[in-house]
């Protein structure tokens, strides 16, 4: 082998190699197949020399190429603030919209069986008879009871850490186990909707409604909100089980799955916001209809954040689902 030759023949080839592994901007796919080809042609350079003609300056730089090539070509995308922007703005709100034929109808049915439990609660005295002795649920309901005390009894940071756990773990049973055709999604709601009827019924019946509802209220419309988010996400998830559609049943319980993985980072930082409100504004000296209007105000704005960006994602193709590049491969179904 002529080396000179050789070098003179091919440089071209590793100089735009190198050239494409410099850049910072996203590749274009003609990019990528470029990269590739040279990737391929460098390495079959590389083996050529070291066999026939070793130089070791030329071996050292095609070596680092061609390191650096397989690097480009077989590792994993890295995540970027650019991919946190994208689920913000797109990703996340296009998953709760898409759902939202799930969840909607969770929050009405929920709310109506919360009334009617704490009508059942407070209209029969033998069913609060049930519930505690008289002496107990007149230190639960009486002014600067239990239920008043509750949302000031411990410092308001450690407080909004405590609410945000436990709502993101109610949250995280109904996206991930809701799979199994949705039976722990209705228990979690079941004993959510029971505490919060109970509450209604007891505090109805001792005539101080008004002072219950100012406390829930500020944070519990944006916590129940993302509950409500999470149980309908989690009957779709638990409905595909069944019905998978057009896809392949493993298929679909892929994509619903990730795009439920990631409506859990989602309504985790919704559960944030309501955790901040509840340890902060619920046990504050603030009038109480300051304190509705901060949880409406929340409230608002995360469904105008759902429909308006979710539904122009939609629109857009966004499914809610991880970036197709980062999807693994799935066989085509017949129609």
């Amino acid at each position: 082998m002529d080396l000179d030759v050789f070098v003179s023949a091919h440089r071209p080839e590793w100089d735009r190699l190198e050239e494409i592994l410099r850049r910072r901007r996203p590749r274009t796919g003609a990019e990528v197949d470029e990269l590739v080809t040279l990737y391929q042609r460098t390495a079959t350079h590389l083996s050529q020399i070291q066999s026939s003609a070793p130089d070791p300056a030329l071996t050292a730089r095609l070596t680092s190429l061609v390191a650096r090539g397989r690097s480009a070509v077989t590792s994993p995308r890295r995540s970027s603030w650019r991919d946190a922007g994208h689920f913000l703005t797109a990703g996340f709100p296009a998953a709760c919209y898409r759902t939202a034929r799930w969840w909607g109808p969770t929050a009405v049915l929920s709310v109506l069986l919360a009334a009617v439990i704490g009508w059942w609660v407070g209209t029969n005295p033998e069913v609060q008879a049930l519930i505690g002795a008289p002496d107990e649920l007149r230190q639960l309901t009486r002014p600067g009871g239990e239920y008043e005390t509750y949302y000031s009894s411990n410092p308001a940071a450690s407080f909004a850490a405590q609410v945000w756990t436990n709502n993101a773990q109610a949250a995280a049973i109904c996206l991930i186990f809701g799979v199994l055709l949705g039976i722990p999604v209705l228990w979690v709601l079941l004993l959510n909707m029971a505490n919060l009827g109970l509450g209604l019924g007891l505090m109805s019946a001792a005539g101080r409604l008004d002072v219950f509802l100012g406390l829930v209220l500020p944070h519990g419309l944006l916590e129940l909100t993302a509950v409500f988010v999470a149980a309908g996400t989690g009957l779709r998830l638990g409905w595909t089980v069944i019905d998978p559609g057009p896809r392949r049943r493993g298929d679909a319980l892929a994509q619903e799955g990730r795009s439920a993985i990631g409506m859990a980072v989602g309504l985790a930082l919704v559960l944030f916001v309501s955790g901040v409100i509840e340890g902060f504004v619920t046990p504050s000296g603030l009038p109480t209809w300051a304190r509705v209007t901060i949880g409406v105000v929340a409230e608002a704005a995360f469904l105008a954040y759902v429909v308006l960006l979710g539904r122009r994602a939609v629109r857009a193709g966004e499914t809610g689902d991880v970036e197709a590049a980062d999807r693994p491969a799935s066989l085509p179904t017949a129609a």
